[in-house]
């Protein structure tokens, strides 16, 4: 079955593009809010929740202070990812988190949710 892309924005109150960048491009940046715990090998990336789930992901593309586009090594489809981006908006002064994901139809729902309890989290311990 084909998935559906679905793209999320959320408006943060992030005063550091260092702080923001280093939240959703590194293993320490991404335990805060995204993983239990995430060990980087160059362009693989071992996401871990809890003591069982595991998965790993290639990292596909990444430009410093911009977008980090992940896929995960055990979707069949080549062409899904989850993508994790930052712009700046200079009207208001604030970032934009930007997420590209893929979901079946039937759980697209439930992935928002969970992108959003997700940020809502980044939010929390990096204080935007």
């Amino acid at each position: 079955m084909k998935k559906e892309k679905i793209h999320l924005e959320y408006l943060l109150n992030a005063t550091s593009k260092n702080i923001l960048w280093s939240a959703i491009s590194t293993p320490t940046g991404l335990e805060d809010w995204f993983a239990d715990k995430v060990v980087s090998d160059d362009k693989t990336v071992t996401f871990c929740w809890g003591k069982t789930e595991q998965r790993q992901a290639g990292i596909v593309a990444i430009r410093a202070y911009s977008f980090i586009r992940f896929h995960w090594l055990d979707d069949e489809n080549e062409r899904d990812y989850f993508e994790i981006k930052m712009s700046y908006n200079e009207l208001t002064g604030d970032y934009v988190l930007e997420i590209t994901d893929f979901s079946e139809a039937d759980e697209a729902d439930d992935l928002k949710e969970l992108w959003d309890s997700q940020v809502s989290k980044l939010r929390r311990t990096c204080g935007f």
